[in-house]
């Protein structure tokens, strides 16, 4: 059982490397847009075989690299502005400190 299992285990990675999965960002937004266009052939043949109906499958405009990449950016932004944020909040935070005292 234990070859069986990690000889599946095995396979599925060794698959998900040589589709490009475990790669950089473009090699996975190449991967994906290779699977948008093979899965639904590929579901509507076994559906047809099955004689099941589905309904027609959303199309998903994603961009994983493009994604990444504006999270990068929306991080980087917060950090640029932190220290300036940091002071602004110091210096509130002592005014309300000072009006409490008051």
């Amino acid at each position: 059982r234990f070859i069986i299992k990690g000889s599946l285990a095995g396979a599925a990675v060794y698959m998900a490397y040589d589709q490009g999965l475990l790669g950089n960002g473009t090699q996975g937004a190449e991967a994906l847009r290779k699977a948008q266009a093979a899965l639904p052939p590929a579901i509507q043949e076994w559906t047809n075989y099955l004689g099941w109906e589905l309904p027609p499958t959303p199309k998903f405009d994603f961009s994983p690299s493009d994604s990444w990449n504006k999270g990068v950016q929306t991080v980087m932004s917060a950090l640029s502005v932190a220290p300036t944020r940091a002071c602004e909040y110091t210096v509130e935070g002592w005014k309300y400190v000072k009006d409490l005292v008051k």
